[in-house]
């Protein structure tokens, strides 16, 4: 999963010590008739569900088809100009990334500052994955301002942690360069990814982000761009907002 999301700006059952998949308690009946199997849910269990349920979505889904292609997806108009979504070359692309990552507002969230080795390793996942998450430009009049992740948050590790549902996609994303942060541009850009997501795969009935509860203009970007506060989470490495924003209301909020 993902790191936090920069300026722009659910809940697992606890691993028991010592327990595995197959682990599980006996108890009695008082009638001594039978013997009724507490399984207990771990993390290991859990992870075998998310892994069986990942392997059903593939044969549904072939690699390649998860997300569909963002290249192919038109332009937003927005208040802002006109906005695109263009997937990551790395070696055309590493270089501006790594400056972002290196920004102390960005770095403080996703903590990828470094060499651009360190952002590179971050992005060849992606790139050379089965397509559950896509690396992307925000390209705004032309010019690359942003970063974002789009992803299939119910074959994402968060789907462990929130009551995820088949073609949930997630957003990730930073604002690059003061110029374009504290003035709405990261408001008017969610509801266009957001709506971009919407229109481009029909199948996707809700879009997720996680910010971390700490990133507060994060989140308040999140609610001005149609996106509710469903839940508080405990992921491994913060506590996020799981902010959603459903195909059902979107021409209403």
């Amino acid at each position: 999963m993902p790191p936090a999301d920069a300026p722009a700006e659910s809940d697992a059952a606890p691993e028991e010590p010592g327990s595995g998949p197959g682990d599980r308690e006996t108890t009695a009946e008082p009638t001594g008739t039978e013997d009724t199997l507490d399984l207990k849910l771990t993390e290991e269990l859990l992870a075998l569900i998310a892994e069986d349920r990942d392997r059903t979505a593939r044969r549904r889904d072939p690699a390649g088809e998860l997300l569909g292609d963002p290249a192919t997806w038109p332009g937003a108009t927005t208040e802002a100009g006109v906005f695109q979504l263009v997937p990551v070359v790395l070696e055309r692309d590493l270089a501006v990334l790594s400056r972002w990552m290196n920004d102390p507002a960005v770095a403080a969230f996703w903590e990828l500052a470094g060499p651009e080795s360190v952002t590179a390793d971050h992005l060849r996942p992606q790139l050379e994955g089965d397509g559950r998450s896509l690396p992307c430009l925000g390209v705004l009049d032309g010019t690359p301002m942003s970063y974002w992740e789009i992803y299939r948050a119910d074959l994402d590790p968060l789907a462990r942690h929130y009551p995820a549902r088949l073609h949930d996609t997630g957003i990730h994303l930073l604002i690059g360069g003061v110029g374009n942060r504290g003035r709405g541009v990261g408001t008017t850009l969610l509801r266009a990814v957001a709506d971009l997501v919407l229109d481009n795969l029909p199948r996707c009935g809700r879009v997720v982000a996680e910010p971390d509860l700490r990133n507060t203009p994060s989140v308040s970007a999140f609610l001005s761009a149609g996106f509710r506060f469903s839940a508080e989470v405990d992921l491994p490495d913060k506590r996020a907002a799981l902010m959603i924003r459903d195909r059902t209301y979107r021409d209403h909020l």
